[in-house]
Formats: C-alpha cells, structure tokens, sequence
C-alpha cells in the first residue's frame, strides 16, 4: 500500500475545511509576526518618522541603525546584556545539573528517603514561599547585590524535575540492570546510560531553564543595585518608566528612552533567546510529551 493512501476511517478533507485551516494559520502567523515586524521596523525608523505615524512604524522609509549606536554606546545596555547572559548560562548549567541528580534519585525504586524528598519538593511547588520571606533569607545569606541571587533561590524547578522524573523512569529497566552486571555505579549509570537517552527531554528542560533566566526581571529589581541589572530590567525601565538609565560605568548623565530606542533594547532582549528556538525544536514536543505521559 502507498503511503499516500488514506486508512479506510479516515475522511477525505473537503476544500472548505482545507480552506478554514489554510485561512487559520495564515491568522495566527500574521498575529505573531506583524506585531514583531513593527517593533524592528521603529526601532529602525527616525524619530520624527515615528511621531508623524503616531508611535509605530511599519516600514520605515529610511532604516537606519541610530537607536542601536545610541544605546549600545551608553554602556547600560552592553553591561546589562553581559550579566544576562552570564546569568543564563551559568544558571542553565547548575539547575541542569542539580535537576538532573535529583530527579534520577527520586526515579529508582527503592532510593533511600525517595518518598518525603519527592513530596517536600512537591510540597514547595503547592505552596511556594512568599516575598518577604524570600528576601530575609537572601539577606541572611549574604547575597544582596549578588548575582548569585538571581540563580540560588530558583536553582531547581519542580516542573522540570517531574518532567525528568518521569522520563527517566520510562527508561527500560533492562538497561539498568545491565549497566549493574558490568560494575557500573550510580554515577556511570547516570552518565553512559541514563544522559545519552534523554538528550530530548534535557534540551526541553535546558530551554526552560534558559529562557527563566534570560527573561527573569523581578528578583533583579529586589536583590541587585541598579548598576548590576540584567537586560530585562534595563528593559522595563526603559519600555516601562519610559526613562534612561544613569550610565554604569562612568555613572554621567543618562540615556533619553524614545520609541526607537525602547524598541531598539525590546529588540536586542528577544532576538539571543529567540536564536535558541530552530534548533531545539524537534526535541521540544518529543521531550515535554514523553515526560508528562511517563510521570
């Protein structure tokens, strides 16, 4: 039988309902598409392009770079945008790796303390610690103004640990066993059997990672002074307040924020995470369905 052949169950797609689907698409495409061709279209246009269109620009008649020289000059942005990356990075690494452990412990059978370590953790995820609590324990331990802030209180997520959970636990036990014929221990099992296995739910669960970190403002505006911000707080202020910034290095005067320039910084906050996406997206829907179905 053709491949292209269709089951005997299956109905024949009629043109009005290829036609609905085709039109749907089309719509959301346009939904996510034209509002993020018109921030890169202001960010590129002149001010006095942008006031005569009243705010928005959709494609502007003389592009020109002078909003991204302007803030990438000032320093705020340029610093903002290395503490960012610094942060997510070595965020993604701990968190994978803390993840990684904890949930292979809590998936073997048997695992000594395995059942209260797993409902305390759950336990924190019904009822997460408040604000005020969250602060006077950063503060006990020394971190205020440290980017050590922004990674320690949210090191292990409890989602990503039961997505991992579970897909470890759908690992055949036979594999298992084997590796415990040939001598292997807990940490070779867990590096040449179980990690080689879940490279797709370790890409979806490193993209979550990433993209918390990378996107994280509000414990940045609680534990760090304004020089140390990350770029998402660099952008709230700016798209937000619709202020500048008092320059990090040198600290003289500040950095007008108009239209072209906020979504300029709107633009440079977006575009790293989003370079991400194309290639960790045949793992992402392998890796969430398979975690979620096997816990």
């Amino acid at each position: 039988m053709s491949a292209h052949v269709r089951p005997g169950w299956m109905e024949k797609p009629k043109p009005l309902t290829q036609a609905a689907k085709a039109l749907a698409l089309v719509a959301v495409v346009l939904l996510v598409c034209v509002p993020f061709l018109v921030i890169v279209s202001t960010s590129l246009a002149s001010t006095d392009e942008v006031v005569d269109n009243g705010g928005w620009v959709l494609w502007p008649t003389e592009p020109s770079l002078k909003a991204y020289r302007d803030i990438l000059d000032g320093g705020i942005v340029t610093h903002a945008l290395g503490v960012s990356a610094g942060v997510t990075i070595v965020g993604t690494l701990l968190s994978l790796a803390c993840t990684v452990t904890l949930a292979y412990a809590l998936s073997r059978p048997g695992a000594f303390g395995g059942k209260p370590v797993l409902l305390l953790v759950l336990f924190t995820f019904l009822f997460p610690p408040g604000m005020i609590p969250s602060f006077l324990l950063v503060k006990e331990l020394g971190l205020l103004d440290n980017y050590a802030s922004l990674v320690l209180p949210v090191l292990v997520n409890v989602f990503n640990l039961v997505v991992l959970r579970g897909f470890f636990q759908g690992i055949p036990e036979e594999l298992y066993e084997a590796a415990r014929l040939d001598g292997a221990g807990d940490w070779r099992v867990l590096w040449s059997v179980v990690l080689p296995l879940s490279k797709a739910a370790l890409a979806v669960v490193g993209l979550f990672y990433a993209v918390a970190y990378w996107n994280s403002w509000f414990y940045a505006s609680l534990y760090l002074e304004s020089g140390h911000w990350p770029l998402q707080q660099v952008l709230r202020t700016y798209v937000v307040a619709g202020s500048g910034l008092t320059d990090a290095t040198t600290g003289e005067g500040t950095i007008s924020a108009p239209q072209t320039v906020q979504m300029a910084v709107l633009v440079i906050a977006t575009v790293p995470i989003l370079l991400v996406y194309p290639f960790l997206q045949k793992y992402f829907t392998k890796g969430v369905l398979t975690g979620a179905i096997k816990s």
